[in-house]
């Protein structure tokens, strides 16, 4: 954590450490985690690494677990290579007696539930490559974070790098949040696809600190703590700090390898290997609602910030998957590593935990906020012209011909809507669109861009044509204002009114196809109408409160939108809401135009703010600007995405406003709810992670907007428009039933569409292809061969079968490590296309290396 807290808590820390020199006798055996946290870009002065060095060799019986961000080393490289050479000598020790462990090799300590999968596996993948550049032969035993870096899929994604164990703990830094008490001295940490990995949990006698919002009573191994420990029955009681670089305090609980005070400094590798491999454990099943965190959420800049870490995922990933597409179809493997690096690279540093967590902090256009726009902005650049560069590759001339291609890089066949620009000599003039075989489709031309719905297989393309034609347009998805003065907005799968006197709100949205009306209509809250607390301008204000204005926009056949402008708190806020042929989703975006700082969520008197209070006015939901969604489904169950989990939550409502009773309610990419039976359902969409509301009297909400006190006294202000997207998916079945990762999956990596002769001898093709319910998450080539990663997202545990259309010799299994961990049999079908088969349990993920060569 960066030096927000630095003074306070060093200043507290080592005052304690001082006093627990003359601690009573323990009449047993306790252990400590010491070490440091922190890094280059969070905080690492260049003294650092001679001190550590210095403390190490002044106390023989310290022993010390890093966090350190890996590019730190660069620093120390440059200003003291000796001390590096030292500690590089000290590291090369990886046996369990060494002195020094690295505990969390992650390129950015992120703390991984806030951001993709894929994303998690980079930061792992980049960080130990970058290690092992200055520590060779350096291993990963134990996986430990200062932070609540945890997410519940984390047991495969660690035993696949090679971890042995792991920690639950972060005693001394939870601001943000920590995990759920359970257990003893240690669980089999088992994960939703069921890998497990020996843990040391938070205790359940691990409680909260009385006067901190920021520990747990194991941060310093107090009397207390230990005789509640072997009260419980643990025989090897452990507590843990991390201390952040920079400190100055060395040992942080003193001499603590006396016979006085019965403490021993240890590694984790040396604690689980040495000191408790005959213990017993017992298995938990984790899920992300075990793990209790919160941050600012709704806050401007928190939700900015997370959106460009969407977008700059999606882009990264979706590049990869091209490269591979047209390097494939091409025959062109030259990969364009060092590009992929700099666009990962950014990513992950902006991913980073103090990013998230003290926005606003650092110098005045150097804080987190302004190195999350740049680190991004790398990123998308250079996707961006990956991409552009690897597609120039299905065209024989860039932007000659009436030739459209579609490209797919999801492993799915898809259907939907795309756009082009009309070519030159055809504007103006009636168009059709044409598939390979001839057929025309059905268009919609809109200003200059020539709409149609595209049908593409899976991973790979289909090619159209563009001609002039004198068919009669069909009508199709269309907007129609009722007698009444409402509108509706219809298309084959829905049929939607909006009610400009109500706000713009949903009074009614009827899904055709599974004869069901969605919304609650006997519910005052409105659908997709905005409501929340502004505590400076009157309380509970609603965009419902005051008419708006309905303008149509598209008007079908493919295509229909309509604007809906109004107020709220007498700010403007406009939505535009959109309807595809045959498209499940239904697409929103809403800018609010915020002129000035408006208050909205709990109200807080700042002079009264102290860190020490448990009660937040940002944990609050339900006094924040919630876009809410009331449903028709009875005894309502959720479920919610996290990386590589699916969880059906338990939790009777999503409200809390205090420290000791946080509840997970953060929205990765969607949240679903069904009805008791499971018949119908409805998922909300978002474009970055937030939290979302829902209980047993309040409905599904989005929250929209947070301004007030955040943490540390500091103001989370707006200053400027707030700009969201978000989609509502309205289903039968459960969620995995229904396809609701797929269709997310889908709605972040659009249909790309690329207009010029193309360069293909085959106008349609598919690469990939696997069985329902598997999810294509990256797509990379290496040495010339290709690495495909499938996630069991919506499938149960059975063996799963894929279809390839592209020349290699041999499938193999590979761990996140590079292992192989099988051999897979390849089955050769009609046409030239092969298959593999492969084991996949429910949420597991798999990479799979065909070598080409």
């Amino acid at each position: 954590m960066l030096s927000h807290k630095n003074k306070f808590l060093k200043s507290t820390f080592l005052a304690a450490s001082l006093m627990l020199c003359g601690v009573k006798a323990f009449s047993q055996q306790a252990y400590y985690i010491d070490g440091y946290h922190g890094g280059v870009w969070g905080h690492y002065p260049d003294w650092n690494t001679r001190f550590i060095l210095d403390n190490l060799n002044k106390h023989p019986y310290w022993n010390i677990n890093l966090e350190i961000e890996p590019e730190t080393w660069d620093r120390t490289a440059k200003v003291d290579p000796t001390a590096l050479k030292e500690l590089q000598a000290l590291i090369a020790n990886q046996t369990a007696s060494g002195r020094v462990e690295y505990v969390n090799p992650a390129y950015a300590q992120s703390y991984m539930y806030n951001i993709d999968g894929e994303s998690i596996i980079r930061q792992f993948a980049y960080g130990i490559d970058k290690l092992r550049g200055y520590f060779p032969g350096i291993t990963f035993n134990t996986y430990s974070t200062e932070e609540p870096c945890f997410t519940s899929a984390l047991p495969q994604i660690l035993k696949s790098f090679g971890f042995k164990y792991a920690s639950l703990k972060n005693p001394n830094t939870c601001f943000g949040g920590y995990t759920r008490a359970f257990g003893g001295e240690l669980v089999n940490w088992i994960g939703p696809d069921g890998t497990g990995i020996t843990t040391s949990p938070r205790y359940e006698v691990e409680a909260l600190s009385e006067k901190s919002t920021w520990q747990t009573i194991a941060w310093d191994n107090s009397p207390r703590y230990i005789k509640a420990a072997i009260k419980y029955g643990i025989p090897h009681p452990i507590g843990m700090t991390l201390q952040d670089a920079g400190w100055k305090g060395g040992p942080f609980i003193g001499n603590a390898d006396t016979e006085q005070q019965k403490n021993k400094y240890t590694t984790w590798h040396n604690y689980f290997a040495n000191i408790t491999p005959k213990d017993k454990r017992q298995d938990w099943k984790v899920t992300q609602e075990d793990m209790l965190v919160s941050l600012v959420w709704g806050s401007q800049v928190t939700q900015k910030l997370a959106q460009r870490v969407r977008v700059a995922e999606n882009k990264v990933l979706g590049a990869e998957k091209i490269a591979v597409i047209t390097g494939v179809l091409s025959k062109n493997t030259n990969w364009p590593k060092a590009g992929f690096d700099s666009a990962w690279r950014t990513l992950l540093l902006s991913q980073h935990h103090d990013c998230w967590i003290v926005p606003y902090n650092g110098k005045q256009g150097d804080t987190w906020t302004d190195k999350v726009v740049d680190w991004t902005g790398n990123t998308n650049r250079i996707s961006d012209s990956i991409s552009n560069v690897s597609l120039q590759k299905l065209l024989s001339k860039k932007g000659a011909g009436q030739i459209v291609t579609v490209i797919n890089t999801q492993a799915n066949k898809r259907n939907e809507t795309v756009s082009v620009t009309i070519p030159a000599g055809l504007q103006g003039k009636s168009l059709s669109v044409k598939d390979a075989s001839g057929k025309a489709m059905t268009s919609q031309v809109v200003n200059d861009k020539l709409l149609f719905v595209a049908s593409t297989p899976s991973f790979g393309y289909n090619t159209y044509s563009i001609t002039e034609t004198t068919a009669s347009i069909e009508k199709g998805t269309h907007v129609t204002e009722l007698a009444d003065g409402n509108f509706k907005l219809e298309s084959d799968l829905y049929s939607i009114i909006i009610n400009p006197k109500k706000g713009g709100s949903i009074t009614s949205l009827f899904a055709k196809k599974l004869n069901k009306e969605m919304v609650d209509q006997a519910n005052k809250n409105g659908f997709n109408t905005l409501r929340g607390n502004f505590y400076n301008d009157g309380g509970f204000k609603a965009s419902n409160d005051d008419a708006a204005t309905v303008t149509i926009l598209e008007n079908g056949p493919i295509r229909a939108s309509l604007q809906i402008k109004g107020k709220i708190v007498g700010t403007d806020l406009t939505q535009v809401i959109t309807l595809n042929k045959g498209q499940q989703i239904i697409d929103f975006n809403l800018n609010i135009n915020w002129k000035k700082d408006v208050g909205v969520g709990e109200d807080v008197v700042k002079s009264n703010y102290k860190w020490t209070n448990y009660k937040k006015p940002f944990y609050n939901d339900s006094n924040k600007l919630v876009t809410v969604f009331p449903l028709n489904l009875k005894t309502q169950k959720v479920y919610k995405n996290a990386p590589f989990d699916v969880t059906e939550s338990k939790l009777k409502n999503t409200f809390y406003n205090s420290w000791d009773s946080i509840k997970t309610t953060v929205i990765l990419n969607w949240v679903d709810v069904t009805d008791g039976e499971g018949k119908f359902g409805m998922a909300m969409f978002t474009d970055h992670t937030t939290s979302y509301t829902h209980g047993e009297n309040f409905p599904l909400g989005l929250v929209t907007q947070y301004s007030g006190m955040g943490l540390w006294g500091r103001s989370y202000f707006t200053d400027g428009p707030t700009n969201i997207h978000y989609a509502l998916m309205p289903h039968a079945g459960k969620w995995n039933e229904a396809g609701v990762w797929s269709a997310s999956a889908q709605w972040n990596e659009p249909l790309i569409v690329q207009v010029g002769n193309s360069s293909a001898t085959v106008k349609q093709q598919t690469l990939v292809n696997p069985q329902k319910g598997l999810i294509l998450t990256s797509a990379e080539n290496s040495n010339k061969d290709v690495l495909l990663r499938f996630f069991n997202a919506e499938g149960e545990t059975d063996k799963k079968k894929i279809i390839l259309n592209f020349k290699y010799t041999k499938a193999q299994v590979v761990e996140l490590n590079g292992k192989v961990s099988g051999e897979l049999k390849i089955t050769k079908l009609l046409n030239g296309l092969t298959s593999v088969e492969l084991p996949m349990p429910k949420f597991g993920i798999r990479t799979i290396r065909f070598s080409t060569i």
